[in-house]
């Protein structure tokens, strides 16, 4: 018999909600999603009753949420939103009884582990299904570069949320070299987020126009992206598939850190990149690592389609947690 609960996934930006049934420990239906503005709420509580307003005034008792940052402590807080959460007033303040609280990422990782074949489009490496048994590796570029990985055996799975974002980011060329050295002027340590991630792209396409001997304006990443992918710059459009490359030897490395046996790509910068990682070098890079090339051609690497991830995989983890 399915449970109904109320699923979220908040960010900075947006908070999500969803009725979700699960069932023997996994999500099997997601219902409409309602996204709401933060900005447009004093708090989550106040959302929360506006979503429930929306529902005719009444929710399930029961609640997964997954939250943009650490999900644990006394206080969450969000980094482009004023919000914060204790989860110790969560049952008080929206008349629950219970809930499950993971991070946003680890959210994905779930998902991941539940979602029908039917949403892993193929990026690289042999056309098969992700494996069942063995590691998946889960590395998810957006606003940051989130990093998780999967260990699955037949029905059983665990979900292992990481800060891979944060190893050290390593040239493979001159560009990257230079793309380095522009870093390290404003940062003691370069991470592999500083390049592999929605904002990473001003300083790749800041670096190359340098190099062309080009004037450089300070724009925003997103201008960027969008000359790039519509090919209406052909510097920006060099930095996206620069962008690409880097992605794809990030991705081959934390595969080899973490025995993976297959590799998912996850997050909205993933799905609007979809075409330029086919087309760029990404696949060659996921695979060029010397004496281990045979070995990662051998694994197979996706991409999440999932339209709502997050709500589908906080959903999944209170399924796992309570069944």
């Amino acid at each position: 018999m399915s449970t109904s609960i109320v699923t979220v996934d908040i960010g900075g930006t947006h908070a999500r909600f969803a009725i979700a049934e699960i069932e023997s420990g996994r999500c099997v239906t997601l219902g409409e999603a309602t996204t709401l503005h933060t900005e447009d709420h004093a708090s989550f509580q106040t959302a929360w009753q506006d979503f429930e307003q929306r529902q005719g005034g009444t929710l399930p008792r029961k609640v997964a949420m997954a939250v943009a940052g650490p999900a644990t402590g006394d206080i969450i807080r969000f980094t482009n939103n004023p919000w914060i959460i204790r989860p110790a007033l969560i049952r008080e303040k929206l008349n629950v009884d219970d809930y499950v609280l993971v991070n946003d990422f680890e959210a994905v990782g779930h998902a991941v582990a539940q979602a029908d074949a039917r949403y892993f489009e193929p990026l690289c490496g042999p056309e098969a299904p992700l494996p069942e048994t063995g590691t998946i590796s889960v590395i998810g570029p957006g606003t940051g570069l989130g990093v998780a990985h999967v260990w699955r055996d037949s029905d059983e799975y665990r979900v292992q949320a990481t800060e891979g974002g944060h190893i050290d980011f390593a040239p493979l060329d001159s560009i990257e070299d230079a793309i380095l050295a522009r870093l390290r002027k404003r940062h003691r340590r370069v991470s592999v987020e500083r390049v592999v991630s929605g904002p990473g792209i001003v300083d790749i396409f800041e670096t190359l126009a340098a190099m062309e001997g080009r004037a450089v304006v300070q724009e925003e990443d997103k201008a960027i992206w969008t000359r790039g992918m519509e090919q209406k710059d052909s510097l920006a459009a060099a930095a996206v598939d620069r962008f690409c490359l880097s992605l794809g030897s990030v991705a081959g490395d934390l595969a080899l850190a973490q025995g993976a046996s297959g590799v998912v790509i996850a997050g909205g910068l993933g799905l609007r990149i979809r075409e330029h990682l086919v087309r760029s070098g990404f696949p060659e890079r996921f695979v060029s690592k010397g004496r281990f090339e045979n070995f990662m051609a051998a694994i197979p690497v996706k991409l999440i389609t999932h339209p709502q991830p997050g709500l589908f995989g906080a959903a999944a983890a209170f399924a796992r947690a309570h069944r």
